[in-house]
């Protein structure tokens, strides 16, 4: 195995640990400008490091996860450059067949940017993801699609490895469904696979999520031939593909939070840079139950929340359905909701990370596996928390902005891996919130 370029991003390999104070109690109003998608650019960094000539992303989010994958694309031997929101990627001819063994356990798509390496040159050695813990995630549909594609894998535990034969994957047919529904992250994975497969590869089961569509987009005007059917994802691999240049959408999970935290609030904000049409549907639904009032503006939406929140019945779903990243903030929400509501996550084994640190904040909700019941209305008190991934933490600010009293959220390290601009659009929306960076060590 050949040396690896050095990796020099010195920022994607620093947490920050810092504290964000949130003196609440105060309805937010104002306007959000919506950063791109998160997951959906994470999936696309990947997809242009399948690729054999350059990508342009435009309204990609400057964000931690941003600076780890382009530190991770670099060590692969490409060039990455970011500014204002316009993600470059310029791939060597030869890349290093390796994800970085420290980056990678820093984000959760280290998988899908594996098989891209792997897509590309044939082999590659991975770390385990990182990403958020707050359940088990299983990445057996994903070696699965590797192995259909011909890859030998091992996996030690700690390392995963994989190779194919000389002239790199084979065309291969693969189901990602799982017991919760279909993987999107797998199905990205078939993705980059089966497009540098010559030939025809089926996908069963796919995931039809965004991250899926615009990664299916983004393959399409890179060369690859990909139709959906009834059957699944059809996939007409070619043996170069070009790059690409595409814009990332607006970030839905960062919609919901803004609008939920609205909700928490009374306030009223309009949310820039998306539409009630890029919202799933499920999000929308459980939204306006509550009896918050959406309305389209131009390429924006309105919030407007209601004099008193309405209980709702949910469960989390694959899109349209209710995302699970937004499950958190929805219970933070619900706190302030005139009865009793239940949340079940359904998309993971469950998702309750967040329930602790909820109350802190003097919350009542009770779990019973995967089903969480939130009681309200509960004038929530200020508290002194910590998150553990980027939701809770989300979940944290929307309970922190509906309490009376300065409360602080630590590790905040986590927001900053999914929100862009987090401190400007709480000043903007009127919130009292500062930020002070406390403690810096080595991942």
């Amino acid at each position: 195995m050949s040396t690896a370029p050095r990796t020099t991003a010195s920022a994607s390999a620093t947490k920050v640990t810092d504290v964000l104070q949130i003196t609440g109690g105060t309805p937010l109003a104002g306007t959000v400008d919506i950063q791109g998608g998160k997951n959906i650019a994470l999936h696309l960094y990947a997809a242009a490091l399948a690729c054999d000539g350059p990508t342009v992303l435009h309204n990609a989010p400057g964000i931690i996860d941003t600076d780890v994958c382009a530190a991770i694309l670099r060590h692969t031997g490409a060039e990455t450059t970011y500014s204002a929101g316009e993600f470059r990627v310029i791939p060597t001819n030869h890349p290093f067949p390796e994800v970085h063994p420290t980056l990678g356990t820093r984000v959760r798509v280290s998988t899908v940017l594996g098989a891209a390496v792997l897509a590309r040159t044939g082999r590659v050695s991975m770390p385990r993801p990182g990403g958020d813990a707050f359940c088990p995630r299983l990445i057996d549909r994903h070696l699965a699609a590797m192995t259909a594609a011909g890859a030998t894998v091992t996996d030690d535990g700690h390392t995963i490895r994989a190779w194919v034969g000389p002239h790199g994957p084979s065309p291969f047919r693969v189901d990602v469904n799982t017991p919760y529904g279909p993987s999107m992250g797998a199905t990205v994975t078939a993705l980059l696979l089966a497009a540098r497969a010559p030939g025809t590869s089926l996908i069963t089961h796919p995931s039809i999520e965004p991250e899926v569509v615009n990664t299916a987009a983004f393959l399409t005007a890179a060369g690859a031939g990909i139709h959906w059917d009834d059957d699944g994802l059809h996939v007409n691999g070619a043996d170069h593909l070009t790059g690409s240049v595409h814009t990332v959408p607006g970030d839905r999970i960062e919609a919901a939070t803004w609008a939920m935290a609205c909700a928490a609030t009374g306030g009223h904000v309009v949310l820039e840079g998306i539409t009630l049409a890029d919202l799933p549907a499920g999000l929308t639904a459980v939204l306006r139950e509550a009896g918050v009032t959406l309305a389209n503006l131009r390429h924006a939406v309105a919030v407007l929340a209601p004099d008193r929140l309405a209980p709702v019945t949910v469960s989390t779903g694959p899109h349209p359905g209710l995302p699970t990243d937004t499950q958190p903030q929805l219970t933070a929400m619900l706190t302030r909701s005139q009865g009793a509501s239940t949340v079940t996550e359904t998309v993971y084994p469950r998702r309750d990370t967040h329930v602790a640190g909820l109350r802190a904040f003097g919350a009542d909700i009770a779990t019973d596996g995967s089903r969480i019941t939130v009681r309200g209305p509960v004038r929530l008190r200020p508290a002194d928390v910590r998150a553990d991934d980027i939701r809770a933490a989300t979940a944290y600010v929307v309970a922190a902005l509906t309490a009376e009293g300065t409360s602080t959220i630590r590790a905040v390290y986590h927001l900053r891996r999914g929100y862009e601009r987090l401190l400007p659009t709480l000043a903007t929306l009127g919130a009292d919130a500062t930020l002070t960076p406390t403690e810096t060590h080595t991942a």
